[in-house]
């Protein structure tokens, strides 16, 4: 066997030879331990016969292809999204892949148009942070690349994804808000047609069911897509006669609303939050937050994704989803408000 005409040998061309899968190969390559000593010989035999050169920068555009893949997220602003483009990158370049990135800026209507674009520019894969749960074009994009979702799930399609315990974290920072005192837990979250806004929601809710406390309507506000947003709703909240004594917030930059409403308020109530952010240790408020690996989010997704690539010759795997777990810090003094 020779490596494919007209170009340096790849390592797909080192793993049909060796007999054995690339991401295989470059496990061997990386002197990873879990490999038999059989398989390693095999494939440093096919190394040495093809003359194949890890480093080398045709490695990337194995079987032909274009050596990129395309990443789509819904806010760039959000340090979230910023990590786990990180983390794509970070095993896209292990594997010899570019990364193209775009952002949908939570514009569903907006999302085909990018889809497209990045299938016109022939990525090899599609990594996708879903901006709605319409998701045609996404079907019609899998008929040519395969494409892995990260941080919110398919609506009805067969394929991989990657997502954080969204109702587990949200129940557990809310129970420590509960076992507090607290019977007053105002929820500040995001648009409940989310994935991650429902979920949420619902843990929070069966925190409550769990210690026999029902929430107050009246405290819940749903549909904040940003800061603003959420620093406008907990103002409006803080003027209530019967006020929460707490806050949940879906996400970072609802927390960092609600903080900056309770600075201008020139009041402090525990908050609770979805997602760590930087100087959270420093602000001296008592915060309840559950953190989790966003870059973890998404080296899931990309190795999911070259998994996928190393078998598109033969019988795809069924699909695959896999949890990034959530652990709750806390900051400050849980104090009641």
């Amino acid at each position: 066997m020779t490596a494919r005409r007209g170009g340096l040998p790849t390592m797909h061309d080192v793993g049909r030879l060796a007999q054995v899968s690339a991401m295989t190969v470059s496990r061997v390559l990386k002197n990873d331990p879990g490999v038999s000593t059989a398989t390693r010989e095999r494939v440093f035999a096919a190394v040495d016969r093809l003359g194949y050169r890890r480093n080398q920068t045709a490695r990337s555009l194995r079987l032909g292809g274009s050596g990129m893949i395309g990443l789509v997220v819904t806010n760039l602003a959000n340090p979230f999204y910023s990590r786990l483009a990180l983390g794509v990158q970070e095993v896209a370049t292990e594997y010899g892949f570019r990364v193209l990135l775009s952002n949908s800026g939570e514009q569903a209507d907006r999302e085909p148009e990018l889809i497209d674009g990045l299938v016109d520019h022939q990525v090899e894969g599609l990594i996708v942070v879903p901006a709605g749960s319409r998701q045609q074009h996404l079907a019609a994009a899998m008929r040519h690349v395969p494409v892995v979702f990260a941080a919110r799930p398919p609506a009805g399609l067969d394929t991989d994804c990657v997502l954080v315990e969204d109702f587990h974290g949200a129940r557990q920072a809310t129970a420590r808000l509960l076992a507090d005192g607290h019977t007053r837990v105002a929820f500040l979250g995001n648009p409940p047609a989310l994935y991650t806004g429902a979920e949420r929601l619902r843990g929070f809710w069966a925190a409550h069911e769990e210690v026999g406390v029902e929430p107050d309507n009246a405290l819940i506000r749903q549909g904040l897509v940003d800061s603003a947003a959420a620093e406008r709703a907990t103002l409006d909240l803080l003027e209530q006669a019967e006020r929460p004594t707490a806050l949940f917030c879906t996400n970072n930059r609802i927390s960092q609303g609600s903080i900056r409403a309770l600075y201008k308020a020139d009041t402090t109530l525990p908050v609770a939050g979805f997602d760590d952010f930087d100087l959270s240790d420093v602000l001296g408020l008592p915060l309840t937050l559950v953190s989790y690996d966003a870059d973890e989010i998404g080296r899931q997704a990309a190795r999911l994704l070259v998994d996928r690539l190393d078998h598109r010759d033969a019988e795809p795997p069924p699909s695959r989803r896999v949890t990034v777990p959530t652990r709750v810090v806390r900051r400050g003094s849980p104090d009641r408000g």
